[in-house]
């Protein structure tokens, strides 16, 4: 049913929580599985010297693709075929345009649950992907606890190794 499965990732560990739903539909789907990341702009965020953004982008890029390739060394350690991906741009657009172009199958994304006025003001990417694609989006509800807890469960099991 899925050949490929997309995970968007932003860094943050509670955007790794969708990370085992990915893993699973992937491993039961026997599917591809790509990792991506969408860099902003960073000359539209910051006043600085074209120089300095351009070796601040270039620094940006490197650390992300280190981050993907750890998290992606991890997935294929239990033997998943996992690509690694970085984008520049706006990331509810990339992610709707490289879905598009890749012909992937579903895409897993965390949202954090935001409401209110900070929702409404920001928008959500998660929300704006699944407006924008008319393929199946898997949407995982990010939870701090969560973190708290995989962290404590990653201590253990190191203390036990």
């Amino acid at each position: 049913m899925y050949k490929r499965i997309l995970l968007t990732l932003d860094g943050s560990e509670l955007a790794e929580q969708a990370l085992p739903h990915a893993v699973a539909h992937t491993e039961h789907f026997q599917a591809e599985s790509i990792l991506l990341r969408v860099l902003k702009p960073l000359a539209e965020n910051l006043n600085l010297l074209v120089a300095l953004v351009m070796s601040a982008e270039e620094t940006t890029r490197e650390l992300v693709c280190e981050y993907l390739e750890q998290v992606a060394a991890g997935v294929r350690e239990i033997g998943i075929s996992v690509r690694v991906v970085t984008v520049d741009g706006y990331p509810h657009e990339e992610i709707v345009r490289f879905a598009e172009i890749e012909q992937v199958d579903l895409i897993v994304i965390c949202t954090r649950g935001q409401s209110g006025l900070n929702r409404w003001l920001m928008g959500s990417v998660a929300d704006r992907v699944m407006r924008g694609v008319s393929i199946p989006v898997l949407l995982v509800r990010a939870c701090k606890a969560r973190i708290k807890e995989s962290t404590k469960v990653a201590a253990i099991k190191k203390n036990n190794a």
